[in-house]
């Protein structure tokens, strides 16, 4: 019987397993705590200031002396005159931008896994990579000297004879602007995580499919789409996640007063109220509607993904 128990060890507990992955591993461990720091510090510590969206926040007062307003914020918002007009401008670009720019890139990495000339191959991987590494600010200036009256792009209106287009104070071509300057600056970059899908196919695959008769289209609806359609589905439902989010910079940077019908949206609004008058509560409330929406749009997109067969992102 002593023999028999001697040889019965307790398992060790978790803090003892995971103490001794540190010893084992601490080397590992050293280089992944710059990336925690980081999400800890600017990701889950400021979830704190949330309570900001619930008060009458006053900087000399601080978290507990300002005075609780609770969806006070939130309705004031909602009846100003630029709430709808922002929500609207928000869901414009962005459900234009999911229609228009996320397609690009797939269609470009399927265009460039065809090509079998490899210095043309470089040559084109190079130019449509390039606008990514570009500043914003930098690139700003070139899309609004294009787009200017004397831009190249009313050059050629003119040399063909065609009245030309005032892009920078015509509201109705904000729109049009932002979402194919924005695929310009994105879809070399965007089709690299492609390119690396399409790469891990099996290449016995297509021999199959040549065998069996399959032209280059047949090739591409049958093994290649579905070879990244994974791929696809993980990025589609991060993008829907995010739609209520367009990001400030590029629009404080090619919108003025003559387009701000159009070009408005939450991001902007969150800025101006935010920085320019102080008006924290007000901001952190509208910050987190955003952030709510976006939650509800993420999960019901990895829900249908997962009903439709496909591997959500949970």
């Amino acid at each position: 019987m002593a023999v028999v128990s001697s040889k019965i060890r307790k398992k060790p507990g978790p803090g003892v397993r995971f103490t001794g992955a540190i010893r084992r591993y601490w080397v590992l461990y050293l280089m992944f705590l710059p990336v925690f720091l980081y999400y800890f510090l600017f990701n889950y510590m400021p979830m704190f200031g949330i309570v900001i969206g619930f008060q009458d926040f006053k900087v000399t007062r601080g978290f507990f002396g300002s005075e609780w307003v609770g969806l006070e914020n939130f309705r004031s918002f909602f009846d100003s005159m630029y709430a709808w007009r922002c929500i609207r401008n928000t869901l414009s670009i962005s459900i234009l931008t999911l229609l228009f720019g996320f397609p690009a890139p797939i269609i470009l990495a399927l265009m460039m896994n065809e090509v079998r000339n490899k210095p043309f191959l470089k040559t084109v991987q190079t130019i449509t990579y390039m606008p990514h590494f570009i500043s914003m600010v930098v690139m700003s200036s070139i899309i609004l000297t294009f787009v200017s009256n004397t831009g190249i792009i009313n050059e050629v209106l003119r040399t063909l004879g065609l009245p030309i287009i005032d892009f920078n104070n015509n509201p109705d071509c904000f729109y049009p602007v932002y979402v194919i300057s924005g695929i310009w600056q994105s879809v070399g970059w965007g089709s690299i995580i492609y390119l690396a899908a399409l790469s891990g196919i099996d290449p016995t695959l297509y021999e199959a499919a040549t065998i069996d008769g399959a032209g280059r289209l047949r090739k591409l609806w049958h093994v290649s789409l579905p070879g990244i359609m994974p791929t696809i589905t993980i990025l589609l439902i991060m993008q829907v996640g995010s739609i209520m989010q367009v990001g400030s910079e590029k629009i404080l940077l090619l919108y003025n007063p003559a387009t701000y019908e159009k070009a408005d949206v939450i991001s902007t609004f969150i800025y101006r109220r935010g920085l320019t008058e102080a008006e924290y509560g007000l901001t952190t409330a509208v910050g987190l509607f955003e952030s709510e929406i976006n939650l509800i749009l993420l999960l019901t997109a990895d829900r249908i993904a997962k009903l439709v067969g496909q591997r959500g992102l949970f």
